[in-house]
């Protein structure tokens, strides 16, 4: 599979290139934003590892122009912005997962992996659980008569529950896998975004079918 890295750190560059193709991957390099866009945009590219700061062009630019292009590719942002704020503005922005430098190549490449995984499985299919639908590409839920396009975050939400339907999720639980944040007690972020779903899933006289389990966490059931 290709990965493309745009990264303007030469030394950081070159270490992901030479340890991503040690572990099989085919990899291509850009050191500034418009190289990346370019790279990001071309067929062959399964995965983006994206450098927030970049010459030319910013990284947050190169990921709206992707989310507009292709809205399924997984974008991984690489950034020395560690606080909170600036991972969730990058991941409501469109990205897929969120690693601060310095950061363990180990981890990297296990994200990696997972995005990987997880698009292979949701590419060009829909997903149906209770009585919703949703399009993991156009990011489209229907539930009855009523359609929705839902932002990459929700989508990414509902996907989860969707995938583990009539069991319970923790927020914990759905923090990492959606967002990827391994513990953040200070969030509620997970709360917020359950909300979202459910005023937009909402019928008259049916509400969504997100149930809050007290001091668990959520379950999509067939009895809201």
């Amino acid at each position: 599979m290709e990965i493309v890295v745009v990264e303007d750190e030469a030394g950081i560059a070159d270490f992901l290139a030479k340890g991503l193709e040690a572990e099989g991957f085919t990899v291509k390099v850009a050191a500034d934003g418009i190289a990346g866009e370019r790279l990001a945009l071309s067929p062959g590219a399964d995965l983006v590892v994206l450098d927030r700061m970049l010459p030319g062009r910013d990284g947050i630019e190169v990921l709206a122009a992707i989310r507009r292009s292709k809205p399924a590719l997984p974008v991984i942002l690489l950034t020395a912005k560690a606080e909170v704020a600036d991972r969730v503005e990058g991941l409501d922005l469109g990205a897929t997962d969120y690693v601060t430098k310095p950061f363990a190549f180990d981890e990297l490449l296990a994200r990696i992996r997972a995005r990987l995984r997880q698009s292979g499985e949701g590419a060009g299919t829909l997903l149906e659980a209770a009585d919703i639908r949703l399009d993991l590409l156009s990011r489209e839920a229907s539930r009855g008569d009523l359609m929705v396009r839902l932002p990459d975050r929700e989508s990414q939400l509902l996907a989860f529950l969707m995938r583990n339907a009539s069991r319970i999720c923790s927020r914990e639980e759905i923090l990492a896998a959606v967002w990827g944040y391994e513990h953040d007690p200070g969030t509620n972020v997970v709360q917020v975004y359950v909300g979202y779903l459910r005023r937009k899933l909402s019928l008259p006289g049916s509400p969504a079918p997100i149930q809050t389990v007290r001091s668990v966490g959520y379950r999509l059931s067939e009895r809201a």
